[in-house]
Order: C-alpha cells, then structure tokens, then sequence
C-alpha cells in the first residue's frame, strides 16, 4: 500500500458561505491532526466575481465559470505531485452546465480521485447524468454520506459496490453536557429551547414548526424557537430577505413573534455548539425526502440532542431505531406534538439524547479522517490499467447488483493431503496451528450445497478430502468428533465441542442429500446417523441449532426416521424454552449474552418452523431475528455484525469491534431463510447488506476480500482490518456467496414486494 505524503482537497473553503465550505475546511484540517506528517492543501471554488479573504491552507482559487482556472488547478495539482485528490461534489458549486466544468480539472489529472457526493439524485436530468457518469470514470473511489446513496449510485448508475465508501458526515467531538449553562450565556436561560440553524431556504420547513408553536406554547409556556442563521445567498441575491420577512409576518400572525427568534448571522462553529448545546430539543423540518445529508442533523445528533425530524433520508438512516424522532412532511400538528412531549417528559427527551450521543461516537471527526485516509489510500492502489474483477450483474428491484463470480483459489491454497489448514499469515496457510474438524465440515458442507460442484469450481478430490478429514475425526469409542489437529497429524484431544459435533452433522447431512457421489452420499448418511444421538444430551444452543439445520436437510429424504423428527422437535422446544424465559423486555434473545454465529439461531427456528408447519417455531425465529438485525445494523444504515468485545456480558449492547466474517455469513443465511416465508421485511435487502459488509459497506468501509481469488480477510478491527485470511473466513465469505447467488438465480429480487412464500426456493 502507498504511503501518502501529500494531498489535496477541492471544493467550496470558509469563509465563504455554505456547508460544503464548512465540511471542506473541517476534513481538511481533520486530515491534517490525523497525520501531521501530510502536506495538505485546498483548491477553492469561488463563485462568480466573489472575493473570500481564504486561510493560507488554499492553496489556489478556481473562478467557477472560469474554464480555463480548470485547467490551470489541474496543472497546479499535476506539477504538485499530489497522491491524492479529495473533491467536494455538489450541484451548483461548479460553472457550467449541470457543473460540467469541473470535468475539465478531472479529465486532467494524474493521480487517483476520490470523490465526495454530497447530492445523489434518484432522477437526474439528462445533462446532469451526464456529468456525473464522466465524474463516476474519472474518480478511483466514490464517498456518499448514507446507505440511500450507495444504493442510487448503485440502481442509477450502475456503480460497483467496491467502489462506493460509505463514511458519515463528521461531527465535533464535544462533551454531552446539560444545556442550562449554554442557556444563561446566550441569553435563554429558563426557557425551554427548540432550535433550527442553517442557511434559510423554503425548502428547510421553517414555516412547518412556527405553525405548530402555538400548541407547543400552550403545553410548555415557556418555550422558544430559534432560528439560527443567515438566508442563502443565492437566496438574497435573486429575492432579498422576502423569505425571512413571511416568516416573520406568519409568527407576528399567530401572535407568537416574542416566541419566535431570528438570528440573522452565519455563525463560526464554536458559536454553533453553544447554540445547539443549549437547546433541548433540535428541528429540522425539511419539506421533501431528497435530502441525501445534513451537516446540522449530523451535529447535533452528535451533541446528544433529542432530535425532531421530517424523514428524509439521512435523517431516516441516522434517526432510525429510536435514536430521534420522525414526523411526516409539512405536519404541523405531529410535529408540534412530538416536540411538546419531548419538552414536557424530561425522561424520554434524556434517553433520546444518550441514545444519540453513544450511537455518534463513531462520527467525530478524528474518526472521519481515519476512514478517509484509508480510503485514500485504497484509491491509491487501484490502477486503471488493472483488470475489473468478474461480476455478474443481477437484476434486483430497481437496482443492478454486482455479485462476484465464484472463485475457490485461496481454498485451494489453504488445504493440503490432510484437509484444510485452520490459518494463514496474510494469504500463507499457516501450518503451526494445524487442523480442525469445525472448517472440514465448513468445506464440506460449501462443497456439496445446491448451486452444484462444477459451477462452484471445487474440485471432486478436495470433497473426498474434506470427507475423509470428517471420518477421521470420529471418535467411536466417545461417539463424538475430535476438533483439532497438529499439522503433524496428532488429535489433540479425544472430545471436541459440541458446536463442532452440531456443525459437523450439518455437513454430513448436507453431503448426504446434495453429494453428485453416491457412495459419498451412503458414507454420509450412516456416520450421520451414529453421531446424531450425542446431540440428546447436549447444552449448548448453538450446538442445537447447527443439528437443527442438518435435520432439516436430513428428514424430507429420511421420512422414516422417527428419531430424527422427535429429536427435531425436542431441540426446536429446547431453543423456544430459551427464548421464552424471564428476561427484561428489550432482550428478546435465546441468551443473556451474544456470543458467536448468532443468526444460525434464528435460521433454525425459521427453517424448522417451515418444514414441520409449526406456525410459532417461524414467527420466533423472525422475531428474534429482527432484534439482532436491529443491533446490527449501525447508524449509516451498513451492517455491522455483533463485535467479539462483546460476547460474554450479560445483556451488554454489542460492542462494534471486532467483527468477525463468520456472523456475515450467518446474517445471509438468516435472513434469507425470513424472505421465503415473510412477506413484511424486504429481508433480501438485509441479506445483501450482510453480504456488502464483505465488500466494503462497513464501519471501516474496506472490502475484506479480493475476487479475483476468493481470499477474505479475517475480520475487522476498530481502526485496521485483519489481514490474515484463514479458512473461517474465506468460508463464511464463499458460502454467503454462494447462498446470494442461489438466491437471486431463483427469480427472486432484492424488494420486499416480491419477497413472499410463493416465490421460495425449490430443492
């Protein structure tokens, strides 16, 4: 990987007006204390004859309807050996049209570009769909601020998935404090505070809470509205200040105006936080959904503040799972009543604002710059000359998905006359740590799934292998499987785990129906039925649930075996009593922990509950799906799998690191099994965010694996991925694949509409 020495950054730079200039001037100088060793520098967009008294960081100033600024900040960029080039996207901060200026920088430079879009529109017109593919071709990674960019970029533009890094607006880090202090400061102190700041457009609403403050008053006198900022440039320039003058005229009306407050100033940010500190509740009160990010929501949503929003879609994805509060569009009476509830019931508004203020923690700043950077540096290895790995587009929804082909190279790699080799140092097979049976039968059971061996490149020797590794694991004389082995071929003890005997019978009985051999398929069936009985007396849940998988696939083909069904219904009750017991009411979980390959629970539940037409096995495995899905999915809307810190305490929320591939690839599995029988969830979607943590829509937006080959990183730290690429992980990422693409060549698209029981998969 490259070691970037300099950078720089285009777009709108304090002190001109905008947020695109505050966000510029906040990642630069974020940049800059990541890593002080960087030479950095801007190049500012000045718009029209405009004159900006700019901080010595700009470098170099481009006159917006000035073509040939363009190409002479092209030639500064070039001559400067940058490695790098930042560029700020917004519609309307470039000249031309449509903005296609810019293109003139772009089609000039020789280093990679990262382009930051702040605008995705869903229905652009013909001119600016064209200037934003020409800016997609010239950019080596594209930044969008949510997961509802990702997926436009996606079903508009057709962008990769590898492409596309998703890095949430950055925020201060600033202390959660009590508002009264701020209060008495600014002049406010004893009154109840809501509070809007940002450049004044019709388009923000303002109207919307100044129509729903006389309710507000009567249910908390002394309550106040805020409304900091100046009005929009452009705005002033084309009407005057006839917007804010209406708005004035409407709370004079209502016989509110001493309640209403119009702060006319574009504020620095110190001046900023103490104004969104003491306010109790935060509005933005947008008129229409098209809102792809805003930089007041994101801040003070990072102050901790109970937040009111319409919802459009950052708000959506940041507010979501009760972290704010939505109310519908130009609303008056809901959006008068959610914030006189919240003004009003101290309780609630305190939970909001801690919810708001833990869940931001990842947004600061510091933070951002880290994703960035690395980013960065991802854009940096990437060659145009290098060839695009294999994908096959797929058809779902609106959208087209790219899905890698499959490729079973670094399988290949990791197994040798023995079976498959747990580890590997980077991409190496590690030989010092042996064998084990838990990724023999993780082998087996990938090698023998439907999609068929020929189309999944595993060769016929490698499942005789894996099957043979699996009989030798078979301890007669304890009637378990060992689990692991020296490389020097010594069981290193007589008795696995019982999760390793649960996974280890999935396998069996998956080569059992789905093996092209045979006698394969005998082997499979009678070691199965020897080991099966051990599972009476187990403990462990998940040890259970990987039974439960096996017996799934087992029974329709073993109609006779009476044991089998009744054990079947036995783990399944086993795992209902589990769930069922006296827990507190927000866990509603088979544990008073999270541990490991979690969703597998769920899976169970919902699979057994299908094929044994026991109504109540299903709808407790989706509702306990629904749970972990919701602690899995993080605020800018990508998965995030429970993190390995975090197994263990005792009804503990999940710490977000490390990430583990093994619970990806649970997620798939999980919710893919909810989209065959649940028509209320587009649970396809869920299963493909899971499946896009592995290319790159994550907390650390790094893809985990290389394509060409098949290899998948073993997890992800709080600030690096894990390298090492051990079998685990290439399986869990292989059989994610595999069960998507299986998926998707069934017929069935990624939308909640046609995610429904009549389009299940066939045998």
């Amino acid at each position: 990987m490259k070691t970037l020495q300099r950078i720089a950054f285009v777009g709108n730079h304090l002190p001109r007006r905008c947020g695109i200039a505050t966000f510029t001037h906040d990642l630069h100088l974020a940049v800059a204390i990541a890593r002080p060793e960087l030479e950095t520098c801007v190049v500012a967009m000045t718009d029209g004859d405009s004159q900006y008294d700019y901080p010595d960081a700009v470098r170099f100033e481009v006159h917006d309807a000035n073509v040939s600024d363009y190409v002479h900040a092209a030639a500064f960029l070039n001559d400067g050996r940058f490695d790098v080039v930042s560029l700020q996207h917004e519609y309307g901060i470039f000249g031309g049209e449509a903005g296609g200026n810019i293109i003139e920088m772009l089609s000039r430079l020789e280093m990679p570009i990262v382009t930051t879009l702040h605008t995705v529109l869903r229905e652009p017109a013909p001119t600016q769909n064209s200037v934003m593919r020409r800016i997609i071709e010239a950019s080596a990674k594209l930044v969008v601020m949510s997961e509802k960019g990702r997926d436009i970029l996606q079903s508009v533009h057709g962008v990769p998935p590898g492409t596309i890094d998703i890095i949430p607006h950055g925020i201060p880090d600033f202390p959660y404090i009590e508002p009264d202090a701020a209060k008495s400061k600014l002049g406010f102190g004893g009154k109840c505070v809501i509070l809007t700041f940002g450049l004044l457009s019709p388009s923000k609403g303002i109207e919307t809470v100044i129509d729903a403050m006389p309710g507000i008053i009567e249910a908390c006198p002394n309550a106040v509205y805020v409304v900091l900022g100046a009005t929009h440039p452009n705005l002033v320039r084309d009407q005057g200040e006839t917007y804010r003058n209406i708005l004035m005229a409407r709370a004079h009306d209502l016989g509110i105006a001493g309640q209403v407050i119009f702060i006319d100033q574009f504020v620095d940010q110190a001046t900023l936080l103490e104004f969104i500190s003491m306010c109790d509740v935060y509005v933005t009160p947008y008129l229409n959904e098209s809102q792809m990010t805003s930089g007041t929501l994101s801040y003070s949503f990072g102050l901790g503040k109970a937040v009111v929003s319409t919802p459009y879609w950052h708000a959506k994805e940041l507010l979501g799972d009760d972290r704010g509060v939505l109310v519908p569009f130009g609303d008056p009476k809901a959006i008068g009543w959610e914030i006189a509830t919240l003004l009003t019931n101290d309780a609630r508004r305190n939970a909001l604002r801690k919810r708001a203020y833990v869940s931001s923690r990842s947004m600061t700043w510091a933070q951002t710059a880290k994703r960035y950077l690395t980013t960065f540096e991802g854009a940096c290895d990437v060659s145009p000359a290098d060839e695009k790995p294999r994908t096959t587009p797929i058809c779902a929804g609106r959208a087209r998905l790219a899905i890698p082909e499959f490729q079973a190279v670094h399988l290949l790699a990791m197994c040798d006359s023995t079976g498959l080799l747990q580890h590997a140092v980077h991409s190496v097979p590690d030989r010092a740590h042996g064998y084990c049976v838990d990724d023999n039968a993780r082998a087996l059971l990938l090698a023998c799934t439907r999609e068929g061996s020929h189309k999944l490149r595993i060769p016929d020797f490698l499942r005789t292998r894996f099957a043979a590794f699996i009989q030798h694991a078979w301890n007669p004389d304890t009637q378990r499987f060992r689990n692991f082995m020296s490389f020097e071929r010594r069981w290193l003890e007589d008795t696995g785990s019982e999760d390793s005997h649960g996974r280890t019978l999935w396998a069996l009985a998956t080569c059992a129906a789905n093996d092209s051999d045979a006698s394969r398929r005998r082997w499979a069936t009678g070691l199965f039925e020897k080991a099966l009985p051990a599972v009476h007396e187990f403990s462990s849940p998940r040890a259970w649930a990987f039974t439960l998988l096996a017996l799934d696939v087992y029974c329709p083909s073993n109609g006779g075996d009476t044991y089998a069904k009744q054990l079947r219904l036995l783990l399944a009750d086993r795992l209902m009593a589990l769930l069922s017991a006296d827990r507190p009411d927000t866990w509603l979980w088979f544990e008073d922990v999270l541990a490991y390959d979690n969703a597998r629970l769920c899976q169970a539940l919902i699979q057994t509950g299908t094929t044994t037409d026991t109504p109540a096995y299903t709808v407790a495995g989706l509702q306990s799906l629904r749970w972990l899905m919701k602690l899995q999915t993080a605020p800018s809307g990508c998965f995030r799998p429970i993190g390995s810190h975090s197994f263990g305490q005792r009804y503990g929320l999940p710490a977000p690191f490390d990430q583990q591939p093994v619970e990806a690839a649970a997620a798939i599995s999980a919710c893919l099994a909810a989209a065959r029988v649940d028509p209320s969830r587009d649970w396809a979607s869920d299963a493909m965010r899971a499946f896009n943590w592995f290319l790159g829509a994550n907390d650390l937006h790094v893809s985990l694996v290389d394509v060409a080959t098949g290899s998948c990183m073993d997890g992800l730290h709080p600030d690096r991925p894990n390298r090492n690429m051990g079998a685990e992980s290439v399986l869990s990422y292989l059989l994610g694949l595999a069960e998507i693409r299986r998926f998707v060549r069934a017929g069935v698209t990624f939308d909640s509409s046609v995610c429904t029981p009549a389009l299940a998969l066939s045998a």
